[in-house]
């Protein structure tokens, strides 16, 4: 189910030239090397695992700038800003899903519930309004931090 990185590449490749803008091999990159952390990210985290990485050397200017370009292609998305941060994820060939973010230690748990689902389009129908997208974040404690309390 999804798509290939190298598909990937090549819808954002087309995307880039249709803004007129460069295709380079940092761009392509950085790609595979988000989908290889695997897992949500603030931008300097990013960086700074990328820097750890001797193959695929790409410069931070070129991180941020080709990660606003995916946040507009729809590769990566905003899950949450946290404490002036803005922690996104690599969403490209994954189902939707929602999250319950720790205020605590900044865990964020991933879960599907078929009844939320269902709520959100009953209301939508109701109200006759046709969404386009839409995410959900629980703010709370989790199990660790509830426990330490």
């Amino acid at each position: 189910m999804g798509i290939s990185t190298e598909e990937l590449k090549r819808e954002f490749t087309k995307f880039l030239k249709k803004k007129n803008m460069r295709v380079t091999k940092s761009r392509l990159n950085l790609i595979d090397l988000i989908a290889d952390y695997n897992k949500h990210f603030e931008i300097e985290e990013l960086v700074n695992w990328i820097s750890t990485k001797s193959d695929k050397k790409v410069s931070r200017s070129t991180v941020y700038r080709t990660l606003k370009l995916l946040e507009e292609f729809g590769a990566i998305k905003e899950v949450i800003k946290k404490n002036n941060k803005t922690i996104y994820e690599f969403v490209v060939g994954r189902s939707h899903h929602d999250h319950l973010v720790c205020t605590e230690c900044g865990k964020i748990i991933e879960f599907v519930n078929e009844d939320i689902e269902s709520l959100q389009n009953e209301i939508c129908k109701r109200y006759n309004f046709k969404p386009t997208h839409h995410r959900l974040e629980i703010f709370g404690l989790c199990s660790e931090c509830n426990r330490s309390r």
